[in-house]
């Protein structure tokens, strides 16, 4: 899906997948260094890279809208791109 492997902006620990615990080392929790499927932050992690790489491509943002992206073309002519994500 979209949201695996997101950057995250801030340090975040999970206890030990069952099955992965070492013998001796039950109390360690793991630090991620990316999002996970499942996460609150992975929609909008994905949704900031996104609109990062967009405007970096000359892109503008409406401002009412935030899933709605405008490129102006050369001759007046301009792109407009709609963003929908089902995350259902």
């Amino acid at each position: 899906t979209a949201f695996f492997h997101g950057d995250l902006e801030e340090e975040l620990y999970m206890e030990q997948p069952e099955g992965f615990i070492e013998k001796g080392k039950e109390d360690l929790v793991c630090k991620l260094r990316r999002s996970l499927y499942g996460l609150k932050q992975a929609p909008r992690n994905w949704y900031k890279r996104f609109e990062l790489f967009m405007c970096n491509n000359t892109f503008n943002k409406l401002v009412s809208d935030n899933c709605v992206f405008i490129k102006r073309l050369s001759g007046g002519d301009f792109m407009v791109l709609l963003l929908y994500v089902d995350d259902m």
